[in-house]
């Protein structure tokens, strides 16, 4: 850890860049806000005018509506604000977390402080990278409130002071382990919000209803769903990979490979959770909204493992720091 004058400076500009995140985090929240609300209004049908009639025949023309494309203009262009200062934000961040660890000489993953602002890392980082490939837009609001919300709690419950690892976390399987689970944590908090937005957009075309302005741009439900399976599918291996390695990292701290600890069991349960929403997609009569609320419950049990057992649970694995 680095010690004195210089440590310090190198603490209070990690925190620094933190609360520049989350100014700029909250920023963008607005500006996503502003561009879901220009859009929130439903619309259900086009304008028709009838022309004037000419040579004794009439004839009909069905106009598109122009009187909300300023709105959409703004909208659009609020979004794409938003996102420009979600990648911002990404890399101020990323300097905060390299300051962290090099002040604390280790990687920034000791106690859920580090663990927290990482955690709110990799949800950006997941988020832009799907963003890379196609438009996303109108899920921007849904994944920068849980990364500014993680963030928040970080920095007002869960701030600690660097400190040594303890001795069961000085292991090179601390990056593999983790590295793995802060990915995970990224995949499953977007995989979250976007089976939720397919629930909102289920609804929405049950009733024969869809969004306008900038949020037209959401795909429809079935194409929502299909999306939360592709990150689920992606994360579910990585995740599998991420309890695997913690048995191997237990075996080689505690000498057993499985203990059935508090932290351990919600592992188990997430992956069982998730195994359940990937059997469900190929189930007939799952795939719909089902399917999604079992994704949802994926994100659920991830947080109690992380938030509950860490806090509340007296464990092997209770490294919280507070």
């Amino acid at each position: 850890m680095t010690s004195g004058a210089a440590g310090m400076e190198l603490a209070e500009a990690s925190n620094v860049f933190i609360y520049a995140t989350m100014l700029t985090l909250s920023i963008a929240m607005v500006l996503f806000a502003a561009s879901f609300a220009s859009g929130r209004r439903p619309s259900t049908a086009k304008t028709v005018a009838t022309s004037a009639h000419s040579s004794g025949s009439g004839s009909v023309a069905v106009l598109e509506r122009d009187t909300d494309r300023p709105i959409v203009d703004s909208g659009r262009r609020l979004a794409n604000i938003g996102m420009s200062l979600t990648w911002l934000a990404t890399g101020l961040l990323t300097i905060a977390l390299v300051l962290r660890g090099v002040w604390a000489g280790r990687v920034p993953w000791g106690n859920m402080y580090e663990f927290s602002i990482s955690s709110a890392w990799g949800v950006l980082v997941v988020f832009l990278a799907l963003s890379l490939r196609r438009d996303l837009r109108w899920l921007g609001l849904f994944v920068v409130i849980p990364a500014l919300l993680t963030l928040g709690l970080a920095v007002t419950v869960l701030y600690t002071e660097a400190a040594q690892l303890v001795p069961a976390l000085k292991s090179y399987w601390l990056v593999i382990h983790v590295s793995a689970a802060i990915i995970c944590a990224g995949a499953f908090t977007v995989a979250a919000s976007t089976a939720g937005l397919s629930l909102v957009q289920s609804r929405m075309e049950s009733r024969g209803r869809s969004f306008s302005g900038p949020m037209s741009a959401m795909p429809s439900a079935e194409r929502l769903r299909t999306f939360t399976s592709r990150i689920i599918a992606f994360s579910f291996p990585l995740w599998t990979f991420a309890v695997i390695a913690g048995a191997i990292w237990a075996e080689n701290a505690w000498g057993r490979y499985w203990g059935w600890d508090p932290k351990e069991t919600w592992a188990f349960i997430t992956w069982v959770v998730y195994a359940a929403y990937l059997h469900a997609r190929s189930t007939a009569g799952w795939r719909g909204d089902r399917a999604s609320w079992i994704a949802i419950l994926g994100l659920v049990t991830f947080l109690i493992n992380y938030f509950g057992v860490n806090i509340f649970v007296n464990s092997l694995h209770s490294y919280a720091g507070v």
